[in-house]
């Protein structure tokens, strides 16, 4: 079946790529074609730091803009050698490409050598269609990776979300922690992300966590995770984002009280989506005293999520 192409990396499945997604879902639902979305297993990018982790790309492109088919391509220095002519052929041969889609500032191929123009060239020449999506701008600053990642370190998430069209989010299988929450009596959930992820600045966050059975990503064509399914369950919670100095102080994680939540944590996948800043991080004289202000947090929290409900 001919499939329609939406390409680049994605990283965070911003606003701007929405209007690039939206438009390949929409082509492919016109012609009765597959409509495919390709993304690499590694950043292109110089400094490697990345919004989302392949996971959540895949995830964050299925839920929200209904792109079943993903490919996810090794960046390998085999590929970065490759002339963007032969990628192009390639996509045409491997995945049966008649429309491509991309962005305004679209580049592939060696050195970045292809740029959209080229891409339009080319396809006009062997028949094949072609979209480029302008730039998304909010308030005069166009949407970009590049100033998400700057407003998600800054602590801004909320603003961070009006860029993103979706929280900041994280996820991960949740890993053996200090037990803190046995201590203090309420389930916590630790995950350790990957060193390349950008976090939130260090500091305590109201969250929506979705607690689903640990799934695997695996071949080209990903299915949607688990935390899209029915028996994943969603809940409202507090997330702090440090070295968690009362406890510990070493090692940076993301470590989330939840709410209402019963039972086992260790080795599920967890989701969790950012919503709002409540405090910075500090160490506390004592764990009751920590205790104390994770209450505090978590009705800071529910009062955010009552004045804010989620659709």
């Amino acid at each position: 079946m001919q499939t329609v192409i939406a390409l680049g990396f994605f990283d965070g499945v911003h606003l701007g790529h929405g209007d690039l997604l939206r438009r390949t879902a929409e082509l492919a639902r016109e012609r009765g074609w597959r409509a495919f979305a390709l993304t690499f297993d590694r950043s292109p990018g110089k400094d490697g730091r990345l919004l989302t982790t392949v996971n959540d790309r895949v995830r964050l492109m299925q839920a929200l803009y209904g792109i079943r088919n993903v490919a996810v391509l090794p960046f390998t220095e085999e590929f970065m050698g490759q002339s963007w002519d032969v990628f192009l052929e390639k996509l045409v041969r491997d995945y049966e490409a008649a429309r491509l889609v991309c962005g305004w500032d679209y580049r592939f191929g060696h050195l970045g050598q292809g740029t959209p123009a080229l891409l339009d060239a080319w396809c006009k020449s062997r028949g094949l269609g072609c979209d480029i999506i302008p730039a998304r701008g909010i308030d005069g600053v166009t949407v970009s990776s590049t100033r998400i990642k700057a407003l998600v370190e800054a602590g801004d998430v909320e603003t961070a979300a009006l860029f993103y069209g979706h929280p900041h989010t994280l996820s991960g299988i949740v890993q053996p922690g200090k037990h803190l929450g046995h201590t203090l009596g309420f389930p916590t959930a630790n995950l350790v992300p990957p060193p390349e992820l950008v976090l939130p600045k260090d500091g305590v966050y109201a969250v929506r966590a979705t607690v689903a059975p640990a799934h695997e990503v695996s071949g080209q064509a990903m299915p949607v995770p688990a935390a899209g399914r029915e028996d994943a369950h969603a809940f409202h919670g507090v997330c702090n984002v440090g070295t968690n100095p009362t406890v510990d102080g070493k090692r940076r994680t993301v470590e989330t009280w939840l709410s209402g939540f019963a039972g086992e944590l260790y080795g599920r996948t967890l989701i969790v989506d950012f919503y709002c800043r409540l405090r910075d991080e500090r160490r506390f004289e004592s764990l009751e005293a920590l205790q104390e202000e994770i209450f505090r947090n978590q009705a800071q929290a529910e009062a955010y999520f009552h004045q804010h409900p989620i659709r």
